[in-house]
């Protein structure tokens, strides 16, 4: 099974030799469980021809937001009602669960509430989940076809499904704790609080459902692709 990866985003700068990029990032994630990749680098222009392009597809991250000017912005959320109307399955995580709420209908902003960084607690499907987190914008409006099936106290929609062939995620399953780290230090100071960063750094021993969560991911994009 091929899934395509929708990159809209970058590692920080002195963290792609280490860590590896968005995209690679997911590889990762997923690796092990007999799917090939095809990375597509949307922020930077390049797009697939069309959802046949891939049996599955995954959106990621991004330092950008979804409702930022940007000349990919647009095509994205055309490809993504693209994707939605072929049937294939659709995971979008952290960008990619707002930018395809946004593309569906829903609406997206800077949460009066602040940001949510490091190791999280949520609740997904009724039992608690820990994944790291790193965000502001929240959606904050729905879209018609979807359905809360994850929060936190922080994040009211964290998770959402759209029928039975789309899922997606505020948190990261995709960050390490040396992730975190990275950037705590190169993209948290000065943006958010001090004490939220201390609070991040001093979590970042403690366990998160990274592998879980992917074991999750590879389930869904196999038993959507086979229906």
């Amino acid at each position: 099974m091929k899934i395509g990866i929708l990159q809209t985003g970058h590692s920080p700068d002195g963290m792609i030799e280490t860590q590896g990029d968005y995209g690679e990032m997911f590889c990762r994630l997923l690796g092990g469980h007999g799917f090939a990749f095809e990375i597509f680098s949307v922020v930077d222009g390049s797009f697939p021809a069309g959802p046949q392009d891939a049996d599955g597809w995954l959106i990621t991250g991004s330092k950008h937001g979804v409702y930022e000017d940007h000349p990919w912005i647009a095509p994205l959320e055309d490809l993504i009602r693209d994707i939605r109307d072929s049937g294939k399955p659709m995971i979008g995580i952290c960008f990619g669960h707002q930018i395809i709420a946004q593309a569906l209908g829903g609406k997206v902003e800077k949460f009066a509430g602040g940001w949510s960084v490091g190791r999280t607690e949520y609740t997904f499907d009724g039992m608690p989940l820990a994944l790291n987190a790193w965000h502001q914008d929240q959606v904050v409006e729905l879209p018609d076809t979807a359905r809360v099936v994850g929060h936190s106290d922080f994040c009211a929609h964290a998770m959402l499904a759209y029928g039975d062939t789309i899922w997606t995620a505020q948190p990261h399953p995709e960050f390490p704790a040396s992730f975190i780290d990275g950037l705590i230090r190169t993209r948290g100071k000065g943006v958010v609080p001090d004490r939220q960063l201390e609070e991040a750094t001093a979590g970042l021993d403690l366990p998160v459902d990274n592998d879980r969560t992917a074991n999750y991911m590879a389930r869904f994009f196999r038993s959507k692709a086979s229906t």
